[in-house]
């Protein structure tokens, strides 16, 4: 049978400031409003014949994927966390591991969860002809056509063309200059490195362990450390930080001799940047793309997307603005790619923004810091139904809880108690505590915290339904 395998580990850096390390694009809904990237990755393979996804991602985001693959019926879809990351070429061993321990047959179609695929149609046939070429043991790639000289993209230059479909890789080329990738566009020969692959479980791994046997053994002590927690999977940390870090074009697939490519030409694109995302985004007669509360007067060519307050542009081209809470973004569409180097700047300086937006997203709900100051912070805290909070202390903090819609029922001390709409309750320094909403309606409450220290690795937790066993997670 068919499983998909789908990456979804990446930070999306260049979509700063609505892509953030705790919330990447990925976990977006950028081009749908109601689905996230991920989601949509999902959806496309509605109509074939395959088994749960698997899904690859971070640690820290376990809880944010979970509730999106909740949302599309999928509880039961395994998540495999990666305690720090090591490239594709490991990730996909640790997936190809647990699918042949599965079934000894596994085909594995390995997607990214951030790519933009118009034709689904299209994007369908070419997976049927890939399963044809996989089914014989073949290694396949998805080679895009390409429809400029894109210097942003490696390349992969066909070979003869195969009975069964598709062709033979002849090679892989890295990123090339302009006049390079213009030759490659005008021959007719190469195409994109889409990052998309399919091929037998157990293949993949006898030709990873016979090019990185490193990785492979590395892998295998990973999985056999490993433990099942609900739905995910958490290999053994110790044995996956010594894992080698590449790539699967390096490790596998430049090496191997059945390798193969499967042309795709399906309106692909890995939206990498603003300016991706504004080409594929619907555009006005001025090819400008407004999203939320936005007014133009004599602007062309631009991007421009308000989240919670009017954005007014005036006399503007070929602009990115992008407005949060606690961020705005002003930039050209030609300089798009060093949107990363503010990022680098944000993580050297140690401020929060690469990581959070001002709403962040737990397993229980969400809060929002709406204020804050030397001593004091104000949350906006949303409990979902049945949720709770972990059981927990603070060394350093007090806090007041007003409901302002809802019931929660509290674990204070001793006593537990309902807190119902236009109550409150107070937390002491040094309190055991917890905080549930037990109704059937989502619980809001403003949380006002005072103390010497207020930062979120202050939670000592004693019980957690979500086994939550570190603090700050």
């Amino acid at each position: 049978m068919l499983y998909p395998v789908i990456m979804a580990g990446g930070s999306g850096s260049r979509l700063w400031p609505l892509s953030r390390q705790l919330n990447p694009k990925q976990f977006l809904p950028l081009l749908n409003p109601e689905l996230s990237m991920l989601q949509e990755t999902i959806k496309r393979l509605e109509g074939l014949d395959i088994g749960l996804p698997r899904l690859i991602c971070n640690e820290q985001h376990r809880f944010l994927a979970a509730e999106q693959l909740r949302q599309l019926g999928m509880e039961k879809a395994n998540i495999l966390l990666e305690p720090i990351g090591r490239n594709t070429a490991p990730a996909i061993a640790l997936a190809a591991l647990q699918a042949v321990d599965d079934d000894a047959d596994a085909i594995l179609l390995v997607l990214a969860a951030d790519h933009l695929i118009e034709d689904v149609a299209a994007f369908q046939q070419s997976v049927a002809m890939a399963e044809t070429l996989a089914v014989a043991g073949k290694l396949v790639t998805f080679g895009i056509v390409p429809g400029s000289a894109e210097t942003g993209y490696g390349y992969i230059e066909r070979g003869e063309e195969l009975v069964q479909g598709g062709f033979a890789v002849s090679r892989f080329v890295e990123k090339p200059d302009l006049l390079t990738a213009q030759q490659y566009l005008a021959s007719g020969r190469h195409f994109w490195n889409s990052g998309m692959f399919m091929f037998r479980a157990e293949r993949y791994l006898q030709e990873l362990g016979r090019h990185r046997p490193d990785i492979l053994s590395a892998c295998r002590a990973s999985i056999a450390g490993g433990e099942q927690d609900m739905h995910f999977t958490r290999v053994d940390a110790q044995a996956f930080a010594a894992c080698p870090d590449d790539s699967i074009d390096y490790a596998v697939m430049e090496k191997t001799t059945d390798a193969v490519m499967v042309p795709l030409n399906a309106g692909w694109s890995d939206i990498g940047s603003w300016s991706a995302l504004w080409e594929a985004s619907e555009k006005d007669s001025d090819g400008n793309f407004f999203k939320g509360d936005v007014l133009q007067e004599n602007t062309h060519s631009s991007y421009v997307h308000a989240d919670h307050r009017l954005v007014a542009v005036v006399g503007v081209d070929n602009l990115v603005i992008v407005e949060t809470k606690d961020a705005v973004l002003v930039a050209h569409k030609d300089q798009v790619q060093s949107v990363k180097k503010i990022v680098d700047q944000l993580k050297r300086d140690q401020r929060h923004e690469h990581t959070n937006h001002r709403e962040v997203y737990r397993p229980w709900g969400m809060y929002d810091c709406i204020d804050n100051g030397a001593r004091y912070q104000v949350k906006r805290i949303t409990v979902n139904p049945g949720a709770k909070l972990s059981v927990q202390m603070h060394h350093h903090r007090a806090e007041h809880w007003i409901v302002v819609s809802g019931t929660a029922q509290v674990t204070n001390g001793e006593k537990t108690y309902l807190v119902t709409e236009n109550q409150s309750t107070y937390i002491p320094i040094g309190q055991v505590h917890a905080l549930e909403n037990p109704g059937v309606i989502p619980l809001e409450l403003i949380e006002v915290q005072s103390g010497s220290y207020l930062g979120e690795d202050d939670i000592v937790r004693f019980e957690d339904k979500y086994g939550r066993v570190k603090p700050n997670n």
